[in-house]
């Protein structure tokens, strides 16, 4: 069996090498964040968009990338990593960004090192699940809404709890509470319905992480003609829906098919992927 390679500030090792040490801040304080990037060949979609949040994410934890990390230098090496390892059509990216070992919760210093990795992945475009989700509500730990909430870091606690839940109760996606009691996202995605002729969203300030696959299937639906809105969802809403959908940046858009004892179509889930796969793998 061949081995896979990572990338380490733009150095390759094999993935089972030993390369970071118990000081990292990413295993030690949860000092990171991180990115999943869709790829197809060796280019990767909306990597504009996980580059503004990256950088973002680091501008606000006062990380400092300097020409270690540019835009360019994670597109080139996301390029040499899937040559490198021959995935040559659909690929799943996770780049790692740490602050540098040092100091105890202050950090001796603000530059950073990353880590990328690649799997690959059984469908080249994003494809809509023929058989509908079935969700519930996490009740567990409600999701603060900070400045935080929209960023993917290390701390990842609330959604390891709520896929254990979803585990043990045989779902296959959670909704996860804001502080307020409404619903942000679900365990690994955007969340979307579609009620009384509009696509709506949690808005950033309801705590939902800054999702690059939500950015791009709002582009997408106002683009089409459809009324698109930002507001906080209720379990109420969530009922009252003709769909409910939800979005990241690996399978794009999937769609739920029941939630108690609702059921639910997929025809603007199904249309809107449709759309996504024409404007992101146009030259695929």
């Amino acid at each position: 069996m061949s081995r896979n390679f990572i990338c380490y500030n733009g150095d390759f090792f094999f993935e089972d090498e030993k390369i970071l040490g118990v000081k990292n801040r990413a295993y030690a304080y949860g000092d990171a964040l991180f990115e999943t990037i869709h790829c197809l060949g060796t280019g990767a979609q909306n990597l504009d968009k996980h580059w503004e949040r990256l950088s973002q994410g680091m501008h606000l934890l006062k990380m400092q990338g300097g020409d270690r990390l540019t835009r360019e230098r994670m597109e080139h090496y996301i390029g040499k990593l899937l040559n490198k390892n021959r995935i040559f059509k659909g690929a799943r990216i996770r780049m790692l960004v740490f602050r540098d070992p040092g100091g105890l919760y202050t950090p001796a210093v603000n530059t950073v090192s990353w880590t990328m990795e690649s799997t690959a992945l059984e469908q080249e475009h994003y494809s809509l699940n023929t058989k509908g989700l079935v969700a519930e509500i996490y009740d567990g730990i409600h999701k603060p809404v900070n400045p935080l909430s929209g960023f993917k870091t290390s701390n990842a606690l609330i959604y390891v709890l709520a896929g254990i839940f979803r585990k043990e109760n045989q779902l296959d996606d959670c909704f996860i509470l804001n502080q307020y009691g409404r619903i942000a996202e679900t365990n690994s995605s955007n969340l979307f319905i579609y009620l009384d002729d509009k696509v709506i969203t949690p808005p950033l300030t309801e705590g939902c992480v800054a999702g690059t696959m939500r950015a791009a299937v709002l582009e997408i639906a106002r683009q089409n003609g459809y009324n698109v809105e930002e507001k906080g969802i209720l379990e109420k809403n969530i009922l009252d829906a003709e769909e409910v959908f939800i979005t990241n940046a690996i399978q794009g858009i999937q769609w739920i098919g029941a939630y108690k004892d609702k059921r639910y179509f997929n025809f603007v889930s199904r249309k809107l992927i449709a759309l996504l796969n024409q404007q992101l793998f146009v030259k695929a």
